[in-house]
């Protein structure tokens, strides 16, 4: 996939940057929206932890609080290197392979489900505080509720971010006032005694820390949105994503670990109903008005992290659509509103079938249905959480290794080609190796949760599975059926950071025929490369500019993925190098831009260039060597020589 959603913070767009900078999320607003999703947890983690470890509940969402803190460092990255949102599908796409990318799909769907269905659940729970009579309709009125959320989708409603920021400031300022007023009520040696209080008849054996911290990831999950923000950011975004995270980890470290603490240690658990715990701590120690307060707010905040989800879940339905891994119709949209009506339905009517399971789930095991679908989280939550800091470490090892490869070879390239080329690419400032050992440790944490829930939790790895397992199989039949009308999908890059020895460089047309005819006579240039080895191909694709159309909150805004010109002639491209049995080749894809195309070829120092009759103008820029016509069925293909030597190139 393409990370050309990156032009705006380039200076060769500057103007077109600062044309939509207006209405783009500034840091406060992208807090507003994590928060809205992140700050929801505190209020059914602490009820569904306390069923798993009683009040050792606080305890280990302290302990958690530190890898979620190390996780924001790793997702604040995510945002800048991928400015064209995806999250998960996009880091796991582009650093590790395409199929990773499906599978990172299936896990963040698995997440925004189960976030649909336990908000919404939860949502109502809490009203029923204020108005007690719903609660045995509990379920039914949820199932109605996601419905209309559905529905409001459909009809075109869309999500605002200024809407967040005021049911943000609601819930943070109502969860500031119940540990004001918990700390104004109790004395001070009661609640240090609540730590010593928490450990007391416990018996911490190593399983036991193990599943306690990884059930507590629960109480940070929603961090994925972040990512999801990066089309919408403010630029820098590298600037915006971290003070947006800065924030968020001082605003949940200050409520979530505490507010988990304070409830399953103060209340009475045999007379308070887990799934209430903080708006019964807010009544506790209140009064009844803070306590209805808060439940109102929690309702409110809950119902909108619901629909914030189902906005996450068809925006990544519709990106998996426009990779070719589900079936063309789901992005089809409704002739009446022109929303994307079947991945909608998707979206609400999966987590309405969740919830109906989880109830008669929950019957067997002896747990509550809340618990049932904390426990089905985990699964996609941290999935999700696991390959996106996998991709991000094999993307900065790779980094670090080109970077090296680049300093020793002393390449004599112009330096103004390389600093434009990578002006386009939004280049990465290299991180430090403290950060880079610190991001290895940080997967080495998540992995290991992962990989507890996993084992411990064995109905959520068949529930998460199944649905995996569902997904997968589908992206592979909707592959092979793209396959069979010719329609391989390729998954270019944006950049060539060092010269490859003795490479083919195909300037693919935007002629349907001259594209086979390019790609053909590449290939052909390739097989028959110095002492008779295979050459590396390297095809390139100018895009078209994608309308300047603002993206919308949590989509995915790639658009390689919208040029569907881009798609064919790639796709041409690909069945001529297998064809013709190339195996090595390199797919690049940028939007137009001037002088890219020779900023890349003194990069990449290819010893021929293939251009179409289009392209011809820029022959008299790469000032070649020598000039060579090769005859094909659509006539004569020129070939652009050009000897790069005494000046040293690597091997690829």
């Amino acid at each position: 996939m393409s990370s050309k959603a990156a032009l705006p913070d380039t200076p060769k767009n500057k103007s077109s940057a600062d044309e939509h900078e207006h209405g783009r999320l500034g840091f406060f607003l992208c807090w507003a929206v994590v928060f809205a999703d992140i700050g929801t947890s505190v209020y059914y983690t602490p009820g569904i932890l306390y069923g798993q470890v009683g009040n050792l509940a606080g305890f280990f969402v302290f302990l958690t609080m530190a890898v979620f803190v190390l996780l924001t460092l790793k997702y604040s990255e995510v945002t800048y290197r991928y400015p064209e949102g995806g999250g998960v599908v996009t880091v796991a796409a582009k650093a590790l392979h395409p199929w990773m990318g499906a599978l990172g799909g299936m896990f963040i769907l698995v997440d925004y489900f189960l976030t649909a269905a336990i908000s919404s659940l939860s949502g109502l729970i809490y009203f029923s505080v204020v108005i007690p009579r719903i609660g045995p309709a509990v379920l039914p009125i949820t199932l109605v509720m996601l419905t209309l959320l559905g529905v409001l989708n459909w009809w075109g409603v869309s999500e605002s971010a200024t809407v967040s920021a005021v049911g943000a400031l609601v819930a943070f300022f109502s969860d500031i006032a119940i540990l004001i007023v918990v700390f104004a009520s109790v004395p001070l040696p009661e609640l240090l005694h609540l730590i010593p209080q928490m450990f007391e008849g416990q018996h911490l054996t190593g399983w036991a820390l193990l599943t306690g911290f990884s059930g507590a990831f629960l109480a940070f999950s929603g961090l994925e949105s972040i990512s999801q923000l990066s089309p919408v950011m403010k630029t820098p975004r590298k600037r915006t994503g971290r003070l947006a995270l800065l924030l968020v980890v001082l605003t949940i470290g200050i409520t979530s670990p505490l507010l988990t603490l304070l409830s399953t240690t103060l209340l009475d658990a045999s007379k308070s109903d887990p799934n209430q715990f903080i708006s019964l701590l807010g009544g506790q120690y209140g009064g009844a008005i803070l306590g209805g307060l808060v439940a109102i707010s929690a309702s409110a905040l809950l119902i909108f992290a619901s629909n914030t989800a189902i906005i996450g879940c068809y925006h990544v339905f519709l990106a998996l659509s426009r990779m070719r891994f589900f079936p063309k119709f789901v992005e089809r949209r409704s002739a009446l509103r022109g929303t994307p009506h079947f991945s909608i339905a998707l979206a609400t009517g999966i987590p309405i079938l969740i919830l109906i399971l989880a109830q008669f789930a929950s019957t067997f095991i002896g747990v509550n249905t809340l618990g049932v679908l904390g426990d089905l989280y985990a699964f996609g939550l941290l999935g999700a959480f696991s390959l996106t800091c996998i991709g991000l470490d094999v993307v900065r090892t790779r980094e670090r290794n080109e970077r090296r490869a680049e300093a020793d070879s002393r390449l004599a390239t112009s330096q103004k080609a390389r600093s434009r080329l990578a002006k386009l690419i939004n280049p990465i400032t290299p991180i430090s190796t403290v950060m880079y050992i610190l991001g290895i440790i940080t997967t080495g944490l998540v992995v290991l949760a992962w990989s507890t829930n996993l084992y411990n939790k064995l109905y959520a790895t068949a529930f998460g599975g199944t649905i995996t397992i569902v997904g997968l199989g589908i992206a592979y039949w909707t592959q092979r059926s793209q396959i069979r009308r010719g329609l391989r999908m390729v998954f270019p890059r944006t950049e060539i950071r060092t010269a490859i020895k003795d490479s083919i460089l195909a300037i693919l047309p935007s002629n349907v025929e001259e594209q086979r005819t390019i790609a053909h006579a590449a290939c052909a240039a390739a097989r028959h490369g110095e002492g008779g080895r295979e050459d590396e191909v390297v095809f390139f694709y100018r895009g078209r500019i994608v309308p300047a159309s603002r993206p919308k909150l949590m989509e995915v805004y790639d658009p390689y993925l919208l040029d569907e010109d881009a798609k064919l002639a790639f796709a041409e491209a690909e069945s001529a190098a297998r064809e013709t049995g190339i195996s090595k080749k390199i797919y690049v894809y940028q939007t137009e831009a001037p002088s890219v195309v020779l900023d890349l070829w003194q990069i990449l120092q290819p010893r021929d260039t293939v251009l179409a009759d289009e392209d011809s103008e820029l022959a008299h820029e790469l000032a070649p060597d020598r000039v060579r016509h090769t005859p094909t069925q659509a006539g004569l293909v020129t070939h652009y020589l050009k000897n790069w030597q005494p000046t040293p190139a690597i091997d690829h």
